[in-house]
């Protein structure tokens, strides 16, 4: 007997939904009477607009259009400018040049303000994210220590950091922090993401840690194991494990809190998003596609966790 008899009919009215959620946004669309230009994006995001090679010096030109080869001889005896190879040719054989005069042009791939602004924001999670899980760790093993000092820290710390808006803290590291240690903007992105993530993955870190029952730090003790040794070779990867799915929602949510760091003018991919709206006038598309390219991260790291999350309950 089939363990799913409606499965087909569930799938259909999945499909069925997201017809009608993509219907939504096109009537919606013609409701403003937008017009759609998806054509203006691709060259934002990478363009093969033609390089235009211009002489840098007056003088007469030969073409060799059979070999594609173009050369300038200088009307001062500079050094003759050979270019090897051109997709057009914008003057011909015997013409005379003066400096500036465009040549050639050849196709040339260029990345689009929108990648850069990926780029950015990767850069920016990558490091970000690095930092906060060495601050998460540490704070998360200060939250169950019996030393109280490093307890009430670890408390005031992440009180502190959870009970305030990320934008605010960006503010504050940029501006107060960043004047006082001379940072610059990157930096004190940088440091804004890793201590507001860094907070809850301490939370994260100490209830993973609580979550291994006593016996395993008792077992491991009366095997002649210290504490670090015991935490590290024993409760450690057994909590890693288990807030392997919290976890990965935190690192998601630093690739989207990523976007708050263009208030203070670093241009990641919002910031890029914002530039291009200004210059074509499309909101509604560029801003689809800087949603995309959200996805395509958040979706790529998501994807990767769920990997490893398989392949150490495999190792189980």
């Amino acid at each position: 007997m089939e363990k799913h008899p409606h499965l087909l009919l569930w799938k259909a009215v999945f499909v069925l939904i997201i017809i009608g959620l993509g219907f939504g946004v096109y009537a919606s669309s013609k409701s403003i009477d937008y017009t759609w230009r998806w054509e203006r994006i691709p060259q934002y995001i990478l363009s093969t607009e033609p390089l235009e090679i211009r002489s840098p010096f007056d003088g007469t030109v030969t073409v060799d259009e059979t070999n594609k080869l173009v050369t300038v001889e200088s009307d001062f005896g500079d050094e003759p400018l050979v270019i090897k190879g051109f997709d057009t040719l914008l003057i011909n054989d015997g013409d005379l040049v003066f400096e500036g005069d465009p040549l050639v042009e050849t196709k040339h791939w260029n990345i689009g303000p929108l990648t850069w602004g990926l780029i950015m924001t990767l850069q920016l999670s990558v490091v970000s994210l690095i930092f906060a899980v060495i601050i998460g760790l540490f704070t998360g093993l200060a939250r169950i220590s019996s030393n109280p000092a490093l307890r009430y820290l670890s408390v005031t710390y992440i009180e502190l950091i959870r009970g305030t808006p990320l934008l605010v803290q960006i503010f504050i590291f940029y501006f107060f922090i960043g004047t006082v240690l001379d940072l610059d903007r990157f930096t004190a992105g940088v440091a804004a993401l890793s201590v507001f993530t860094g907070a809850y993955i301490a939370e994260i870190v100490r209830s993973g840690i609580q979550s291994i029952h006593p016996g395993q730090m008792e077992a491991a003790r009366s095997l002649g194991m210290n504490y670090v040794q015991a935490m590290v070779n024993v409760i450690l990867p057994q909590a890693f494990k288990r807030t392997l799915p919290p976890m990965a929602g935190q690192f998601i949510n630093l690739i989207k809190d990523s976007s708050l760091v263009s208030v203070i003018s670093i241009t990641d991919l919002t910031k890029a998003g914002r530039e291009v709206v200004s210059s074509t006038f499309a909101p509604f598309e560029v801003w689809f596609a800087v949603a995309l390219m959200y996805l395509i991260l958040t979706g790529a790291l998501s994807w990767a966790i769920q990997r490893l999350e398989k392949r150490l309950s495999a190792s189980d």
